[in-house]
């Protein structure tokens, strides 16, 4: 994959409420349902964006969000995996709670009435417009995730046409696919609904779906039967799944499909292996227990934690964990600052209340670097990075690695960029020691350090 997936479509808050459910209510035949924890997580657009981002690919979601508590907790759980390219919407934006007990589902509530708006010519959103042209033109896929909310229809004309395979998972509140799709994945619920002839079979509507729509192929999804796949000029056969997945919460699977057939077009494959890789991926998520699974690092919080401007690291570590807050840590040598970095603190920053930069001495980086660097002077770079406004401190470490300044700090999250991983990461023991939790989070291609000395040596 050269550029992006693009996902465009509808975001909107899931949240289960977990319980017990022993007894009835005095007042009406109805269980009484004792709440023990509250998840949040992505449902829509946004679920297939962070479920594609956990597949290790670099995601620009394209969605509309409302400035209010929910969507703002849905920025929070999306920005620091996802870059979100934000639509205005008119209304609140939309919350789904269901509330369960002993993994059953009892209740669903849904609130909120949110739909996209504007148009790319009017001056209110012509930046997210040229944004959101901007990231279609540099795709290498794009998937829209339509829940009828409106955001697929402001993009309808930008999305025909497209030279990058282009998936349309349908919805029965929202429009038709443009012409041209490379898939279309409705379920078996929604085909039915989409085709005008009377429904017979899967085999006879993806075919006639093929036609009607325009499409390249139509994948309808059967659960756990798998999916038909029918494709232009005729050809069509069932896809089963690689085994009975022993889930028995489908909730988010269509949007795993969806992402993984757009993910594995994306990287070359064909319509049948795209397909069959989606359908496996689908299986395995509701095995692992599907949507309700995830579980996500609580966004920051909307009050933000009280301490003093100029607060040093462990000041600032203290202040968030007497208020109960989040504390976030990351680590690095920080020499010569660019846009990557930026995004990577950016992202920390929204997974809690308080980020902390933990930064290389001069010293420790010559050892692990060369006599040659730093480039930039300790005292020069902590200035650097205490001027942003997503950094709350900076604290100097001088070993190697920032182990013991980890087991001061005690962060809740450390975090490192995606060129790592936690096996290969010396502190994460510390970490763990410290009772945190390590996240790695997707690096933004074609920014490191080293590449930009080494094209201004090239340069000079």
């Amino acid at each position: 994959m050269s550029g992006p997936l693009v996902i465009v479509g509808d975001s909107l808050l899931d949240v289960d409420v977990e319980g017990t459910a022993d007894r009835l209510a005095p007042d009406a035949p109805v269980p009484v349902v004792e709440g023990q924890a509250e998840h949040h997580r992505p449902g829509g657009a946004g679920l297939a964006a962070l479920l594609a981002a956990r597949d290790g690919t670099r995601v620009v979601l394209i969605t509309a969000m409302g400035d209010d508590p929910s969507g703002r907790c849905l920025e929070g759980l999306l920005s620091p995996s996802v870059e979100i390219v934000r639509l205005p919407l008119r209304g609140t934006t939309v919350r789904k709670t269901r509330v369960r007990a002993r993994g059953q589902t009892l209740v669903r509530i849904d609130t909120g009435d949110g739909r996209a708006m504007g148009r790319p010519g009017q001056v209110a959103s012509a930046s997210a417009f040229a944004r959101a042209a901007d990231a279609l033109a540099a795709a290498s896929a794009v998937l829209v995730a339509d829940y009828g909310r409106g955001v697929a229809d402001l993009l309808r004309e930008p999305l025909r046409g497209l030279d990058v395979p282009l998936v349309w998972d349908p919805h029965p509140r929202g429009s038709l696919p443009v012409p041209g799709c490379a898939l279309v994945t409705p379920s078996e619920a929604e085909a039915r609904g989409m085709c005008e002839e009377p429904y017979v079979s899967p085999e006879r509507t993806a075919r006639r779906l093929v036609r009607d729509l325009d499409a390249e192929a139509v994948a309808i999804t059967l659960g756990e039967r798998g999916a038909m796949l029918a494709r232009r000029g005729g050809r069509f056969g069932p896809v089963p799944v690689p085994h009975v997945a022993a889930g028995t919460d489908a909730c988010g699977a269509g949007d795993r499909f969806a992402a993984a057939a757009a993910l594995a077009l994306a990287d070359g494959a064909s319509t049948e292996d795209a397909v069959a890789r989606a359908v496996g991926e689908a299986t395995r998520f509701v095995e692992e227990g599907g949507a309700a699974a995830l579980r996500l690092p609580r966004p920051a919080a909307e009050s933000p934690v009280p301490f003093a401007p100029g607060a040093s690291a462990f000041e600032v570590a203290a202040a968030v964990r007497a208020a109960g807050g989040r504390l976030i840590a990351t680590g690095g040598c920080f020499d010569l600052l660019h846009a990557g970095h930026v995004s990577l603190l950016r992202r920390a920053r929204a997974l809690g209340d308080a980020l902390v930069v933990c930064v290389n001495s001069d010293d420790s980086i010559r050892r692990l670097k060369g006599p040659s660097r730093p480039l930039v002077s300790e005292r020069d770079r902590v200035e650097v990075l205490r001027a942003l406004g997503c950094v709350d401190a900076v604290t100097v470490f001088d070993e190697d690695t920032p182990s013991q300044v980890i087991e001061r700090l005690c962060p809740d999250v450390w975090v490192k960029g995606g060129d790592y991983d936690e096996r290969s990461m010396p502190e994460a023991e510390a970490v763990r020691r410290a009772g945190g939790e390590v996240v790695i989070l997707p690096t933004v291609p074609g920014y490191s350090t080293t590449g930009l000395i080494a094209a201004a040596r090239a340069a000079s």
